[in-house]
């Protein structure tokens, strides 16, 4: 191997890295754009809440709808196109809106925007953190992962008891467990970069969709986990 060829490879890689995440941070941004559209053109729409939320079949279909969804592209993304992940993806950012316009209407807006700024501000300094630190963040997955079904445990055990002490517990630990997500999730996401084949389009595609489906549920998720805990709801 020529002298040029070894310096230059590494470049190729940081080439390719540098595209896959900014393709990731692009799409995310792209799904996040669009529930934020659909979700306050549904909330200043009464035609559209009543059509979707004055039947209560219609009603949990549409709070549904979201989670098969997701459940069912993260499983079947590395069999589809580039084009159907990337066109599901943008389906599942559209329902959520549908799914989230209701927090538009039971919190007030300074509430949401506050919430939106903490959120972005967390996300950023903790998916740089992951992005630039030199420690293996491996060993955080199995941690956070029982801490995320813990919570979704107590999240559905809370909708029995309607108790605000424990509904603050899920918040405040929801937050820490997003938190830790993020730096984690974009770590493994540049390793996926780093080894991302360059002369394979489509798959480095499909990687991107879902790195980007896997950080917009992380901020997603610290977003209302924020607003539950310091939010103001409408009297």
């Amino acid at each position: 191997m020529s002298r040029f060829q070894t310096v230059s490879m590494p470049r190729q890689r940081t080439e390719v890295l540098n595209a896959f995440m900014r393709g990731v941070y692009q799409w995310m941004a792209l799904g996040l754009a669009l529930t934020a559209v659909v979700a306050f053109f549904t909330a200043s729409s009464p035609a559209m809440l009543e059509a979707l939320f004055s039947n209560r079949i219609m009603g949990f279909v549409v709070m549904l709808a979201p989670f098969g969804l997701v459940i069912y592209l993260s499983a079947k993304i590395n069999t589809m196109s580039a084009q159907m992940a990337t066109g599901m993806f943008m389906v599942y950012s559209g329902l959520m809106g549908l799914s989230l316009s209701t927090v538009l209407i039971v919190y007030t807006g300074q509430s949401v925007f506050s919430a939106f700024v903490t959120a972005a501000g967390m996300f950023g300094a903790m998916s740089v953190y992951g992005m630039v630190t030199k420690k293996d963040l491996t060993s955080w997955g199995s941690f956070l992962f029982m801490g995320l079904i813990g919570i979704i445990i107590a999240s559905v055990v809370n909708i029995f008891l309607a108790s605000s002490q424990m509904n603050f517990i899920i918040s405040f630990l929801g937050v820490i467990i997003f938190t830790g997500l993020t730096a984690y999730d974009t770590q493994k996401l540049k390793v996926m970069g780093e080894t991302a084949p360059a002369n394979d389009a489509t798959a480095v595609r499909r990687g991107v969709i879902l790195g980007a489906l896997t950080l917009y549920l992380d901020f997603i998720n610290l977003f209302l986990m924020l607003l539950r805990l310091m939010g103001s709801t409408r009297d």
